[in-house]
């Protein structure tokens, strides 16, 4: 039997609230623009159908385990998150990693690398499967928090919940655990709050339009997509931010922006942002502290 699902719980979360007449936020530096990357890292189990798929099965039926696809994913933390860790500490950029509980044990070097880049862990659900899905999410949401923490020596305080997949339960859960932001409601350009049971918590502007996933596995866009809409995005924000600021994330896939005909538009849409001059490069959680001294600044 279906859940019945309560729109009003949904909605109530956020009260609407147009972006024109808000207090006045300013971002460090008085910016125009706060630029984000996520790298998205997680653990494909070969013994589930794949998360996402590059090669349709034979004949319509699907087959596991499905090595095709597995090792498409595979290709991007064996060679790709090495093109991305290259683009961006050769820039000077951090990136925030979303990444999931259980990828820590799977892939080691890989987080590593990402823990002494300095960049911002994020917690991304324990497994690459829906929220959905998860019999006990608290339980799930406690285990990748804890792996991170083993790991980095403290634990995230941003959540991406794999295929941005929320239940009517996420986010009072997150709150509960401590979580200080989210990503998964790309509904605005600056970081509102979302209402919890057990308080709130801060919505970081995520992404879904400039997202490779959407880009490239979903859409089938040309390999220089994702620079043409990026360059796209970031002058129209640029140009509104010098009225009210905004945020612009950047989400990538080691499998997917981190192959070879495509990591080279990467490198072009990251120095067109870096020629401008009011842009402040962020970590999500460099985002959300600064909403939050906002918010006390204005008193709202």
């Amino acid at each position: 039997m279906d859940r019945v699902i309560d729109p009003a719980k949904i909605a109530g979360r956020v009260p609407f609230s147009p972006i024109t007449s808000r207090p006045a936020f300013r971002l460090p530096g008085d910016a125009r623009v706060a630029v984000w990357t996520i790298v998205n890292v997680e653990n494909w189990s070969p013994a589930r159908p794949m998360p996402r798929a590059v090669l349709p099965p034979p004949m319509g039926r699907m087959l596991l385990p499905d090595i095709p696809n597995w090792a498409w994913h595979e290709y991007g933390l064996r060679v790709g998150f090495w093109r991305f860790l290259d683009v961006l500490s050769s820039r000077g950029l951090k990136a925030s990693f979303a990444v999931n509980g259980s990828a820590i044990a799977a892939y080691p070097e890989v987080c590593t690398a990402a823990r002494d880049a300095g960049w911002d862990f994020v917690g991304h659900g324990y497994e690459q499967r829906p929220m959905h899905d998860v019999a006990d999410q608290a339980d799930a949401i406690r285990r990748t928090i804890a792996a991170i923490a083993e790991f980095t020596g403290r634990a995230p305080r941003g959540w991406e919940s794999p295929g941005l997949t929320e239940t009517e339960e996420t986010i009072d859960r997150l709150v509960e655990a401590g979580i200080d932001y989210v990503c998964d409601w790309c509904l605005d350009d600056q970081p509102v709050r979302l209402a919890a049971a057990g308080g709130s918590i801060v919505s970081v502007p995520y992404t879904v339009e400039l997202n490779d996933v959407v880009v490239h596995a979903v859409q089938g866009h040309s390999s220089d997509e994702l620079m043409k809409r990026g360059i796209a995005q970031f002058d129209r924000l640029y140009l509104e931010g010098a009225e009210t600021p905004r945020v612009m994330a950047i989400s990538i896939h080691p499998y997917l922006t981190g192959v070879p005909h495509r990591i080279g538009y990467l490198e072009e849409l990251y120095d067109h942002i870096l020629a401008k001059e009011g842009v402040v490069h962020c970590t999500g959680a460099e985002i959300c502290d600064w909403f939050i001294a906002e918010e006390k600044r204005l008193g709202v």
